[in-house]
């Protein structure tokens, strides 16, 4: 339990030649009150998404105007029209208000994730298969996952896999935005290459590489990757008995289907920063000591793709995985809390110690939590070091 959670706070104990990060959070970013005395939060890392809340609010961008501005307008009233306009802000609510709202009630119908047979394939064997430690291979040696994720949740499914053998070819679009940081500590294990599928030879790139894919794993937000023609049904028809794994904010049913979301505005929208505070005994909402949402829903993910796996080798077919950060989260809170779990203290990097390794990389000296499942025979590891995105060819490796 305690190496899990290490896991779940990964980015947090990461240091780069003996260097800590930054912030990792935008100085506006965060929780704001509006007229009605309620709050919202707003997610601004990304400057597209900053630049689309300024210009909503007709504001300078400092969190002086921000908050003058929002006081114009009413909580839930600025929550529907920032959504609308490209932001990315959720409305704070109690757990009671979430599970009676109609997203909380359409999710409640789902299961924690999905697998679903989403088209016919002949079973495709594993290989090297999971016996084959005498000869190096790991449990998903042979395995190729391609990875069009960003941000934590889905780049932890890719992480996860590499970490048990998985060939894992991250692609990432070269006019979208990332945290550096987040590259370095999810990136372990990983190759990263370009494809930009707003082009005819990026779309064509991807396909090449879905041929010979056994996992496609993509985060975009529900519908971004069906218009460019790689919907998973598309996937599923240019490569019959593949995994493809979609991981969204709210789910695929429900009034929030389609918003965009990071693990802070869910944590916001369903009620984990108001319990929290609450139980703290705080003055306001407190965010959870981990990116929990964000880790729990990648190793879900990663999970799912393998149970997928294993059952196109049995008996055929191509499959859909879904995962939602919100789905984990009435999960999560489902499980109930521990006693007294508020009083355990924040772990340093000298708590961690014995639970870090080192490696070299593209950026420097990694220290970093290593993965937490320990196997006797196929023991989990990372065999290539964190790349620099888009520093490797659209292309797989041969299988080993």
């Amino acid at each position: 339990m305690r190496a899990a959670a290490l896991e779940f706070r990964s980015e947090r104990y990461l240091r780069v030649d003996g260097k800590a990060p930054g912030s990792l959070w935008d100085p506006i970013a965060g929780l704001y009150r509006t007229s009605d005395g309620r709050m919202v939060r707003l997610h601004t890392n990304f400057a597209h998404h900053r630049a689309a809340a300024v210009s909503l609010l007709a504001s300078e961008d400092t969190r002086e105007s921000l908050q003058a501005a929002l006081e114009r307008w009413n909580a839930e009233a600025f929550e529907s029209a920032a959504n609308d306009a490209g932001c990315v802000v959720s409305m704070l609510r109690s757990a009671a208000e979430w599970s009676a709202h109609p997203q909380a009630q359409a999710i409640a119908r789902l299961p924690t994730f999905e697998i679903e047979r989403i088209g016919d394939a002949k079973p495709r064997p594993l290989e090297p298969g999971p016996m084959a430690a005498e000869s190096g291979a790991r449990p998903l040696s042979g395995l190729r996952v391609l990875d069009l994720t960003r941000v934590v949740a889905g780049p932890v499914c890719g992480r996860t896999l590499a970490a048990h053998g998985a060939d894992v070819l991250r692609v990432a679009s070269p006019s979208l935005p990332f945290i550096e940081w987040l590259v370095i500590d999810t990136g372990r294990g990983k190759r990263s290459a370009f494809a930009d599928l707003g082009t005819a030879d990026g779309r064509a790139t991807l396909t090449r590489l879905i041929e010979q894919a056994d996992v496609f794993v993509q985060g975009y937000r529900p519908g971004a990757l069906a218009r460019l023609g790689f919907a998973p049904e598309d996937v599923a028809r240019i490569r019959p008995g593949i995994v493809c794994v979609s991981l969204s904010a709210y789910s695929h049913l429900g009034p929030f289907a389609r918003r965009r979301g990071f693990d802070s505005l869910v944590q916001t929208a369903t009620g984990f920063n108001h319990e929290e505070g609450r139980a703290a005994g705080s003055d306001g909402p407190k965010e959870l000591p981990a990116q929990a949402l964000d880790h729990a829903s990648g190793q879900l993910m990663a999970f799912a793709a393998i149970a997928a796996r294993v059952r196109q080798a049995r008996e055929g077919g191509s499959f859909r995985v879904r995962v939602s950060l919100a789905q984990t989260g009435r999960w999560l809170w489902n499980l109930g809390r521990v006693d007294g779990g508020l009083a355990c203290p924040d772990p340093t990097l000298a708590d961690v110690a014995d639970w870090l390794e080192e490696s070299d990389s593209a950026f420097g000296r990694l220290r970093a939590v290593r993965h937490a499942a320990e196997l006797s025979e196929t023991p989990a590891r990372y065999a290539l070091p964190a790349a620099r995105i888009g520093s490797h060819e659209p292309r797989w490796e041969d299988r080993t």
